[in-house]
């Protein structure tokens, strides 16, 4: 039997790594219109079934305002700056580009796209799937295991890190732990002491 690779796209995470990578060389057509998200989104994925031959696929979006961590925590992502608006209007554009492709978008209120990807990689994986999780996001690495890896789009291509990758990245001996190790840290992009 064929082995079956699901590729869980973090939508929102992949388009702003595609829009501030040309932040400096901006794409416009001929409109005058920021292209840069989509065509770097596109991009992304067209070169990530070419080289990874997926058998399955699905980009998750985070929901339109607030989640269940803001419940938790009031300032929760308080300090991040607006979301730009050539980025705010690549989001459709892109989801009917993803729609066009037929690839299933997932978006489930009052939970972040890291959630739903982690439910549905530790669902697929149960089931046999190899499970790889697109996003440039640190937080992604407690959630890889034998059959779950991060497919980690970063400036010099892209990493995919098993759980020997997570141990060695983070020093210490199990994914699991990267739990503590940002618990410790904090995160100050999402205004976590």
């Amino acid at each position: 039997m064929d082995e079956k690779k699901l590729f869980l796209i973090d939508g929102h995470a992949v388009l702003y790594r595609s829009y501030y990578a040309f932040i400096n060389n901006p794409r416009v057509n001929s409109k005058g219109v920021n292209t840069s998200a989509v065509f770097g989104f596109v991009n992304t994925i067209y070169e990530m079934i070419r080289s990874q031959k997926p058998t399955h696929i699905g980009v998750v979006f985070d929901p339109k305002g607030k989640t269940f961590r803001h419940q938790m925590y009031e300032n929760y992502k308080a300090n991040r700056q607006a979301t730009p608006e050539d980025l705010k209007a690549a989001i459709p554009e892109v989801i009917e580009i993803i729609n066009a492709m037929n690839i299933p978008v997932v978006q489930v209120e009052g939970y972040e796209a890291d959630d739903v990807i982690g439910t549905l990689a530790k669902q697929a994986a149960r089931k046999g799937f190899m499970v790889y999780m697109v996003t440039p996001d640190k937080d992604y690495a407690q959630l890889v295991e034998d059959s779950i890896y991060m497919y980690r789009l970063g400036h010099n291509g892209v990493d995919i890190m098993g759980p020997k990758q997570v141990a060695a990245k983070f020093s210490i001996q199990r994914p699991e732990q990267v739990i503590d190790l940002l618990g410790l840290w904090g995160d100050s992009s999402d205004n976590i002491p």
